[in-house]
């Protein structure tokens, strides 16, 4: 024991003397060994700079690239065995990628290009429900999974032991007894809030859970970064959710804390469910080490339908009078930031409007221009961010980038009734992208996500509804009133903004 200790003490005093030399070796590691954005690198030197030793431990868990190659090809791999996927694409190369309703072909390019950039399918027998309650999104949730018959997959990077959890559970065991297949997927950190007996007991009553990137050693969570925040539920192929909420108290307004929260959750009924799904299978397949596209009994139905839809294709028979929809998703798995370049593609194309609802606002410089750009060009451009922060540092960084906004003579607003948690935007109120990814640089290029792109005019106009209404519960960020910022203010934002690339 003494000997261990003396060993401490010389290491300590080792690094005490040779600060200098050790924050060198760590710069050069973050400079030459990772590649990262020049903004990224920069805060992280400040880090490193202002808080020694400490800083690069923050960096080993925040800031280290964790996509190892062994990882991104067995992702890939995944993507390039799903036949599936290849045959849809085939079809779509022949309709030469015709949408129907006139009105939206001059967004045929947009599917072009998240087609190829990670084979998101469009599919247009589809339909729509937008909740934007979170008492209203369950109900309708749960009675989705009463009604299912051979398979529910559930996947949230949040999960709560707490009444809403429960509440599932009721629902979800008297399933199992009936023959249905029930797997639950939830993130490694997001999960943190249930014990693992609670996890046992449910895979004792035949609920299948597995944790994306789990936590070492009881709780120590080494990757916090690169979490997987999607939040996705399937059944039976046929009826999907896919939105902002997670499960706990709070997202039904029962926490004094954000009181009323208010996010924006899709129900998607129709052949776009088939993304959601496979979305899932993949995420699943690599936390489970199984291999969930060897199960035929999962795609039985789809190959039916896919049949179907060819033969409507071939008779050149098939009018379609649904919604369009491209699944997207990003993240460590993705060869591109498919979110964050759809979304400056719609901003660029836009010639009305742009409508923004997001809880952290920390946009990149292509992002920025793209805002501004529109903005400068007649378009009416509006960004909606929270009143009251649940991350301060994100919240006073977000705040800082809306200066920038109003600049530019976009207008900005801040949502009173509760909490905002939607994350979206609408364009001329003809094209929307709704999912899980925040506008900052963890959604769009660290963490899983996953979007919903509608091509819709029906949809469209609900979305820009409904901005339009939450418009009245906001108040307006002016020039007048964001000049008016007292010292305290101003030094959050300027603190927050200098870590936002590593926020």
């Amino acid at each position: 024991m003494q000997e261990l200790w003396e060993t401490l003490c010389f290491f300590i005093g080792f690094l005490s003397e040779h600060l200098l030399l050790v924050d060198c070796i760590f710069a050069i590691i973050i400079v030459f060994f990772e590649r990262k954005d020049p903004r990224a690198v920069w805060g992280w030197l400040l880090l490193l700079y202002f808080i020694p030793i400490i800083g690069f431990v923050f960096y080993l868990l925040l800031g280290m690239n964790m996509r190892k190659l062994k990882m991104f090809k067995t992702k890939e791999i995944e993507d390039a065995l799903n036949s599936y996927i290849q045959k849809q694409e085939e079809n779509i190369f022949r309709n030469q990628f015709c949408i129907s309703d006139e009105e939206l072909k001059e967004y045929e390019d947009l599917v072009l290009y998240n087609l190829e950039a990670s084979q998101a399918v469009y599919t247009e027998e589809n339909e729509v429900e937008i909740y934007t309650d979170g008492n209203a999104k369950f109900d309708a949730l749960i009675e989705a999974i009463d009604q299912a018959e051979h398979y529910i997959f559930i996947q949230y990077y949040i999960i709560k032991s707490d009444i809403l959890f429960e509440r599932f559970v009721k629902h979800l065991i008297p399933k199992v007894k009936e023959g249905v297949s029930v797997r639950i997927l939830v993130d490694g950190m997001g999960g943190r809030f249930v014990r693992k007996s609670y996890w046992k007991r449910l895979q004792a009553q035949g609920i299948e859970v597995v944790q994306f990137f789990p936590a070492l050693f009881g709780r120590l969570q080494l990757r916090v970064n690169y979490r997987n925040h999607r939040k996705i539920v399937v059944i039976d192929g046929k009826v999907g959710f896919v939105g902002g909420f997670n499960i706990g108290k709070e997202y039904i307004g029962l926490e004094p804390k954000f009181g009323y929260w208010r996010d924006t959750h899709l129900r998607i009924i129709g052949e776009a469910v088939i993304g959601l799904k496979l979305r899932f299978v993949m995420d699943w397949d690599y936390a489970a080490k199984q291999n969930l596209f060897s199960d035929k009994t999962l795609w039985r139905e789809e190959e039916k339908e896919e049949l179907r839809q060819q033969k409507k294709t071939e008779d050149a028979e098939k009018k379609s009078r649904g919604i369009g929809i491209q699944i997207i998703s990003s993240g460590p798995d993705s060869r591109y930031p498919q979110i964050h370049n759809t979304y400056i593609r719609m901003i660029a194309k836009a010639k009305k409007s742009v409508y923004i609802q997001t809880p952290y606002f920390i946009p990149d410089a292509s992002l920025m221009d793209a805002l501004v750009i529109a903005a400068m060009s007649g378009v009416d451009v509006r960004i909606m961010i929270p009143c009251k922060p649940d991350h301060p540092f994100v919240y006073w960084a977000t705040y800082s980038y809306i200066g920038d906004m109003l600049a530019a003579g976009i207008k900005c607003y801040t949502y009173d009734n509760g909490f905002l948690h939607a994350k979206g935007i609408v364009v001329d109120g003809m094209i929307s992208c709704y999912g899980t990814a925040n506008m900052d640089s963890r959604s769009f290029f660290l963490n899983f996500e996953v979007n919903a792109v509608i091509y819709s005019y029906k949809i469209g106009q609900q979305m820009t509804d409904i901005f339009l209404n939450d418009l009245h519960k906001s108040t307006e960020i002016t020039k007048y009133d964001y000049s008016r910022r007292n010292l305290i203010v101003r030094f959050k934002e300027q603190v927050s903004r200098l870590l936002g690339p590593v926020l």
